[in-house]
């Protein structure tokens, strides 16, 4: 489980890619509290720590994920939103996240608020957006942010300066892939009322 606080922008070192799927290879601050097995968020995506080498670990990433996310699309030197899995112990700052990417979506419109900067985000598949809600939660590339806006095509978040710098989302520009992670209450919600889809 996580919360969508960024601890990390790692980056890519290494992207090995086979045809049984991908081995990941970031480097991280974050190596000392990693153990093997440990689970990171990645963008975003839930990955276990396969190999553990100084100031970098490996990470096996299956087909699932690389079609419901963007990693596969990743280069050596890119940056990466990185987490560690929440202890129990500690506070839930942003909101209950499991690390399950629900699709794919691609930033379509950058523009500055004052301190602020408005990012829209259009998902491949338009259906995510009936989770989607105005000043609900919502996680992109592994970022809780809160939505400030939402239409029947794109919704709208609003990035503060210290997401921008802490983040990969500062150089979020038109055209780039991003992963999604709705708000899971609201699919279980929606399995227990027996909303139709």
């Amino acid at each position: 489980m996580f919360t969508g606080l960024v601890e990390d922008l790692g980056r890519v070192a290494a992207l090995d890619a086979t045809d049984d799927g991908v081995r990941l290879t970031l480097s991280t601050s974050l190596t000392p509290q990693i153990g093997l097995g440990d689970s990171v968020a990645v963008n975003g995506v839930c990955l276990t720590a396969v190999t553990i080498d100084g100031d970098a670990f490996t990470a096996d990433v299956m087909h699932e994920s690389l079609r419901r996310s963007s990693l596969g699309e990743l280069a050596a030197g890119d940056p990466v939103n990185l987490e560690l899995a929440l202890r129990a112990d500690a506070r839930l700052g942003g909101h209950i996240m499991q690390g399950h990417v629900d699709g794919l979506a691609r930033v379509t419109g950058v523009e500055d608020d004052g301190f602020a900067r408005v990012v829209t985000i259009t998902p491949e598949d338009p259906g995510l957006l009936r989770y989607v809600v105005e000043k609900g939660s919502i996680a992109v590339d592994g970022v809780s942010l809160t939505v400030a806006r939402v239409d029947d095509e794109s919704f709208a978040v609003s990035l503060i300066p210290e997401t921008l710098s802490r983040t990969n989302l500062g150089s979020a520009a038109p055209g780039r892939p991003v992963n999604l992670e709705v708000d899971v209450l609201a699919k279980y919600v929606e399995k227990l009322t027996g909303a139709v889809r």
